[in-house]
């Protein structure tokens, strides 16, 4: 079987002070560190070795995805890094806490914000600090496609074609791959790979740091998807998930 691991990254200090995130680029917390290395030990415990590895140009990704390789000893394989699998882009809400801003705007548009399929948040000005035109990492991005915001249709758009050009055909020379991104890019992989619906997929949430394993064949035939760890924890973290729009 040839195996593609997706993990979110790490619990941020914007998901510790429940803040709406997108692409500005917070560090892990200290307990994300910590849920990154108990991702590692059930990787090494259900022996993962990675052939290659890709992640976003976002520092809470790359921490994690780097914690875990250097906990399997296996910092030397292949990174790949892209724009293409940041987080959903969430305009001006960026930086407001997600209970205060439900408080203001009501729950259901909160929701509406964070899980409508085609719904986006007011767009950032592209002279905001907190616009990707100021940030140099994106500079060799051609300025049509930075977003100001998005909504799921738009990340999906922006990171199902690296999924189905670079990395579903990795597959081909590798047998494991590990991919470390955002709770929405993830989430539009995991639509297409499950042929998950637009409506539906606005109640699956993905927990932080948690290895979720996609198994396929040798002609690269689906054969199924299951999370390492217990059942039980994985369906609690699954609802505080949910939960952090709430007033």
């Amino acid at each position: 079987m040839k195996k593609i691991v997706l993990i979110r990254h790490g619990q941020s200090q914007y998901n510790l002070e429940n803040r709406f995130t997108g692409w500005y680029d917070c560090p892990l917390s200290g307990h994300g560190v910590s849920e990154a290395k108990k991702a590692a030990r059930l990787l090494k415990e259900n022996d993962f070795l990675f052939d290659e590895a890709y992640t976003s140009l976002l520092k809470r990704a790359i921490d994690t995805l780097n914690i875990i390789l250097s906990e399997l000893n296996q910092e030397w394989i292949p990174v790949n890094k892209t724009w293409r699998l940041n987080e959903k882009h969430y305009g001006v809400l960026q930086g407001l806490n997600k209970k205060e801003t439900a408080e203001k705007y009501g729950e259901e548009q909160v929701l509406l914000w964070r899980r409508g399929f085609a719904v986006r948040p007011a767009p950032l000005d592209t002279n905001d600090e907190r616009s990707p035109f100021k940030d140099r990492r994106y500079k060799n991005v051609p300025s049509q496609y930075l977003p100001l915001t998005e909504s799921l249709k738009d990340a999906i758009a922006r990171c199902l074609p690296y999924w189905q050009e670079e990395i579903f055909p990795s597959l081909k020379r590798n047998r494991q791959i590990i991919v470390a991104a955002h709770g929405n890019s993830l989430r539009g992989i995991v639509k297409y790979l499950k042929n998950i619906s637009d409506k539906d997929i606005a109640s699956f949430n993905l927990p932080t740091a948690v290895p979720y394993v996609f198994e396929f064949d040798e002609n690269l035939n689906y054969a199924r998807d299951y999370f390492l760890g217990d059942e039980r924890e994985i369906k609690k973290l699954m609802q505080q998930t949910a939960s952090q729009g709430g007033k």
